[in-house]
């Protein structure tokens, strides 16, 4: 039997502000939660407080939205101002209907509204509403800055995942996905291996960080729970440098354009 997986929600992260330390945030809320950083442990973070203290806070009142954007809001019944942010961190609007864009972001990924978020932001002044929160610039990056920082400190090396909430074609309901890494596998191929009755897998390949994604967004929440840190130990396989563009289909695969 292998070694259990364990998934530890960070408490007492403090509320994140434009230009804060995240990594050394992140460093002090281990220390007082009791964790030690062991060498193949995995730091999970909500993709909303990378955000927040890289200052990807936008306010709708200074947006002027092209033609472009007044004619796509009209078709989505969206905010015009909203709907400019979304064709600036897209590369293509693949479908619309009412209350939502369905993009592909700047990053690869097909999600919606290009990721930009409404919930638990407040800007610095003015209305709360106005304000909304983009996707970091670089994920991958932001993951690599964060794992060095507490690399560093702790001596011993580990993985960060960065992840967000994105719904499924055919499924119902949003699950936590993988958007930037750093020293985990993204994906694990197990083509060439036998199964219990030494069958070769063919085509088995393992989304392993968006598996760990989605269980440590269970454990996150979704709504006022306050926990966007979640420390990982015993993860079945092996830590290596990746990226996210492992996980991304390419276009010519993609059954669902």
């Amino acid at each position: 039997m292998g070694a259990p997986l364990v998934l530890t929600p960070l408490q007492d992260i403090p509320l994140i502000r434009p230009g804060d330390d995240l990594g050394e945030i992140l460093w002090r809320a281990l220390l007082e939660n009791g964790i030690v950083l062991r060498a193949g442990d995995i730091v999970v973070i909500a993709q909303k407080i990378v955000s927040k203290s890289e200052g990807r806070l936008v306010n709708l009142s200074e947006v002027t939205p092209s033609p472009r954007a007044v004619e796509l809001a009209r078709l989505a019944d969206k905010d015009e101002r909203f709907v400019e942010l979304v064709l600036r961190e897209s590369r293509q609007v693949l479908r619309h209907r009412p209350g939502t864009l369905i993009v592909e972001h700047r990053l690869g990924f097909v999600c919606a509204n290009a990721g930009i978020d409404h919930s638990n932001v407040e800007g610095p002044y003015g209305n709360p509403e106005e304000w909304v929160l983009l996707l970091p610039e670089n994920p991958d990056a932001s993951a690599q800055r964060i794992r060095k920082h507490l690399e560093q400190r702790s001596g011993v090396a580990i993985g960060v995942l960065i992840i967000d909430s994105h719904g499924r074609a055919w499924r119902l309901g949003t699950v936590g996905v993988c958007i930037g890494v750093a020293g985990v596998p993204a994906l694990v191929d197990l083509r060439g291996h036998a199964d219990l009755f030494g069958y070769q897998l063919r085509v088995t390949q393992v989304a392993a960080a968006d598996e760990l994604a989605a269980a440590a967004s269970l454990i996150m929440g979704q709504a006022d729970e306050g926990t966007p840190v979640v420390h990982v130990r015993g993860f079945p396989y092996p830590l290596r440098e990746s990226s996210f563009s492992e996980l991304r289909r390419p276009e010519e695969q993609d059954l669902f354009r």
